[in-house]
């Protein structure tokens, strides 16, 4: 097979619900074989996003073509080859793992032959050897997220749409999975992600575009986005004292700062200065760091609770 210019490519994509735009000429197009994360706050039209480039929701304008297919006229034949991970599980609970497994790989048409000779492999991958019976009901939440991976992965796809897949999972499950994703991606997979966790984006694509009420407002390899959006070094600055510091004294030392709370984020180009007058101030404790994406997201989309 002749391979794909590329796995997914949205173009001035649109979509409104109740005269309000939630996806407002969203472009981006993905390299076979990366990881690409799509970043956003709650409500920024990451999700309505996917669901266009599934032909599970009608785009309102804009072009979708995935695999080689053009979306929504023929998003079957083009999810033939997509794995999806969705943002809350949706597993059977009457089957167990293996019968999970089956029923889903029957509907691409495969044989039961088939489906039977890939399911040992799969659970294995999913961390889940010896739960080939075991009930979903039983399942832990890190155990149900894998199947549901494993589940993704059942009719061999070229590209996995993975919807916040580690959300609500202990540290022990996202780093399992964070491994699998990144052997998925040596196998020659393409991945397109949505996630709120920073330090995933950051550990597994290789480009992000960060949304917000609709729109891409950045886009770049992590290290571009950190480079050219922030300053490379962050003091933050706690205490009861911290709020009143930074009203009369952060400004002489931080090209720029942010109050959240008890908390102070300054943003500098060389933090000796103001480390050095820090010290003076027993009263104030402080975390040296480089900057990193979590402070660009924070910067382009704000500091405010979304719901």
């Amino acid at each position: 097979m002749e391979a794909l210019t590329s796995p997914l490519a949205v173009d001035s994509l649109r979509k409104s619900y109740a005269g309000r735009e939630v996806v407002a000429g969203v472009s981006f197009k993905l390299a076979p074989g990366e990881c690409f994360g799509l970043l956003g706050p709650n409500g920024a039209g990451k999700t309505t996003t996917l669901r266009c480039c599934l032909g599970l929701t009608p785009p309102g304008a804009g072009s979708i073509t995935l695999n080689d297919e053009p979306v929504p006229a023929r998003a079957r034949q083009a999810r033939e080859r997509v794995g999806v991970v969705p943002q809350f599980d949706n597993l059977d609970p009457d089957f167990n793992c293996a019968e999970n497994l089956h029923v889903y790989g029957r509907y691409f048409s495969l044989s039961d032959a088939a489906i039977r000779a890939r399911i040992p492999r799969l659970l294995e991958f999913a961390g889940l050897a010896g739960k080939a019976d075991t009930s979903i009901r039983v399942l832990s939440g890190g155990m149900k997220r894998r199947l549901t991976l494993a589940r993704a992965l059942v009719n061999d796809p070229d590209l996995l749409m993975l919807d916040e897949p580690t959300t609500g999972l202990d540290p022990q499950a996202r780093h399992l999975i964070w491994e699998r994703l990144k052997q998925l991606l040596g196998e020659g997979k393409t991945i397109l992600l949505t996630t709120h966790f920073m330090d995933e984006a950051e550990r597994l694509c290789h480009r992000i575009a960060i949304m917000d009420e609709g729109r891409i407002i950045a886009q770049g390899s992590p290290r571009e986005l950190i480079a050219g959006q922030i300053e490379p070094q962050v003091v933050e600055v706690y205490g009861e004292d911290a709020p009143g510091w930074a009203r009369d004294e952060a400004g002489r030392f931080a090209k720029r700062h942010e109050v959240s709370g008890e908390t102070v984020f300054c943003y500098v180009d060389d933090a000796a200065p103001l480390l050095a007058h820090l010290e003076r101030k027993p009263q104030l404790r402080t975390l040296h760091r480089p900057a990193n994406l979590e402070d660009v997201f924070l910067k382009l989309t704000g500091r405010e609770l979304r719901d």
